[in-house]
């Protein structure tokens, strides 16, 4: 390699060490070399070999000495990122008369998607100094039936996102609210009691009143009254706001507003059989706990419009509307209904099955509050659809996690393989090779377990094992030196060792880890070095279960 190439590596690695605290990282340093020399890519091995050469001599400067040899190599200077200056300002938004909710309907357990309204809205709370109110939409004990454990496990997932609620209130627990706001549009004329069942349809399609339109009032209070007794069946009768019958969307016509449900299956209220729909119970709900803002999506455009009709007709100003584009992972499932079935079907174990989208999934997987956080403020309002992959989230979460994390020793697929000769009985090594996080320990015989898939690749060839020492690979494997040279290196684990599986999205991975990792504690994420990060699920004497976080 020539002069040139090798000063630049110097120039590349020293100014690493300088901005990470004076240690810098041989694969930061070769991914950047090859980078900007991809013709170098057929020679990786040699590359490799000077780059960790040129950082293990920085590693061992002292910072000031570190900053000498840059500025005697023509050493560049760091270009300033820009700031982010937070979220953007909201329309109308004052600081200290600010309230926003967040009105999640509790038949399933949230997902990211759920989480990024409620991050925003707990955000720009905590900006204006305002309130954030949790109110629970569980008025639909027929389509979208609550369960009592969702309540549970929506407030679990939001506390573990570090968000805290100023007031708690349950849309099915203010039921009397609704149906005396109901009394009060009906008495004023503007809604309605419809009988006409499914033939309704015809007359809106026409833009043509129903007969039960322009009843008297006295009619109409009367039939309120059967419905509040429930001397009407299931679909019999529908209380409707009167709207504008030219409205160019059919959905806004005289939209329900109460309908009764013969059998509902609720967990907290018994016996009641009229309910108020979403747009009745979360417009009077908005005005009545005081939201000046509401961030909701585009596909929620049309119930703003039927929502207004409400506001106008009792005389209310409708809170400031930002919409917030539509947010997914294009490769976790997140549809509620879907997750349904596919636990109805035993697709799904449950979930918190590592195949989907919610927060309880990506809990499980390793995945931390502050990396989902991260994410959704600096993606931020935008009014456009969004959607990333768990890649993208994985890189964010590696940031975090990584510096943070003791590494280990593990192979899928083990073959045994066994030495003619040690230099060794022991062996110690870093958990983390920049982080302070302690050592562990190996005893070291002439049996080692290797992947089969390495074996295959390198057999009869000189190969190191990985900080360890170099051998050649074979039926009974040779001891060819501790030297560093540009050679493959192999990841291993001694005779003494433990077996782990790894649940993943594609079933379980097994093999062998160092027994170090026994000395961690469920929960506990780890990064199995040339695999990925690994939360432990479980801890028996020999062996662990894991769940596969990400690479």
């Amino acid at each position: 390699m020539n002069d040139e190439m090798l000063k630049e590596i110097k120039k590349v690695a020293l100014h690493n060490a300088i901005i990470h605290g004076g240690k810098t990282n041989p694969k930061s340093i070769l991914g950047a070399i090859l980078g900007s020399h991809p013709e170098l890519r057929s020679s990786v091995l040699k590359v490799r070999f000077e780059v960790e050469k040129v950082c293990a001599s920085i590693n061992k400067m002292t910072p000031s000495k570190q900053k000498k040899e840059l500025f005697k190599v023509g050493g560049f200077k760091e270009k300033k990122r820009e700031e982010r200056k937070g979220l953007p300002e909201l329309p109308g938004a004052r600081v200290g008369k600010f309230v926003v909710r967040m009105a999640p309907n509790p038949d399933g357990a949230i997902h990211i998607g759920n989480a990024r309204p409620a991050i925003l809205n707990y955000t720009y709370a905590k900006k204006y100094k305002g309130k954030f109110i949790l109110r629970f939409d569980d008025t639909d004990p027929k389509v979208k039936t609550p369960e009592k454990k969702f309540y549970k496990w929506i407030e679990e997932d939001l506390k573990w996102l570090g968000i805290k609620w100023d007031k708690k209130y349950y849309s099915s627990k203010r039921l009397n609210i609704y149906k005396k706001y109901a009394e009060e549009l009906i008495k004023s004329g503007k809604a309605y009691v419809c009988t006409c069942g499914d033939k309704w349809r015809e007359y809106r399609d026409k833009r043509k009143p129903c007969p039960c339109r322009d009843l008297p009032i006295s009619e109409q209070l009367k039939r309120w009254k059967k419905m509040k007794e429930h001397k009407y069946k299931e679909g019999e009768a529908v209380l409707r706001i009167k709207t504008d019958l030219d409205a160019t969307n059919p959905a806004v016509i005289d939209w329900p507003a109460f309908r009764i449900v013969d059998h509902p299956k609720h967990p907290l209220i018994k016996k009641e059989h009229l309910w108020p729909l979403y747009n009745l119970a979360s417009g009077i709900d908005d005005h009545l706990l005081g939201i000046t803002h509401i961030l909701r999506g585009q596909e929620h455009s049309t119930n703003e419009i039927k929502q207004r009709y409400l506001y106008q007709h009792l005389g209310w100003k409708y809170p400031v509307t930002i919409i917030v584009g539509r947010f997914s992972m294009s490769d976790m499932v997140m549809s509620k209904s879907k997750i349904r079935e596919g636990i109805r079907t035993h697709e799904f174990t449950g979930w918190d099955d590592i195949r989907l989208g919610t927060i309880r999934s990506l809990r499980r997987r390793g995945f931390l509050p502050e990396t989902i956080t991260k994410l959704i403020l600096e993606i931020g309002p935008k009014p456009s659809d969004v959607s990333i992959s768990l890649d993208n989230l994985a890189a964010y979460n590696r940031k975090i996690i990584d510096p943070l994390t003791k590494r280990f020793f593990f192979v899928k697929d083990p073959i045994k393989i066994t030495m003619d000769k040690v230099p060794m009985k022991s062996f110690e090594l870093p958990c983390h090779p920049r982080s302070n996080l302690g050592k562990r320990k190996f005893k070291i015989t002439r049996t080692f377990y290797i992947s089969r898939e390495d074996y295959e690749k390198y057999k009869d060839s000189k190969v190191r094992l990985k900080d360890l020492f170099n051998v050649i690979l074979g039926k009974k494997s040779k001891y060819a030196g501790k030297k560093l040279e540009p050679i493959p290196k192999i990841h291993w684990v001694p005779q003494s060792h433990i077996t782990a599986s790894i649940l993943t999205q594609d079933g379980y991975v097994t093999g062998f880890a160092e027994k170090n990792v026994l000395n961690e504690k469920v929960g506990k994420i780890v990064q199995f070095e040339r695999f990925g990060f690994v939360k432990i699920e479980k801890i028996k004497k020999n062996s662990i279960n894991a769940i596969f976080s990400h690479r």
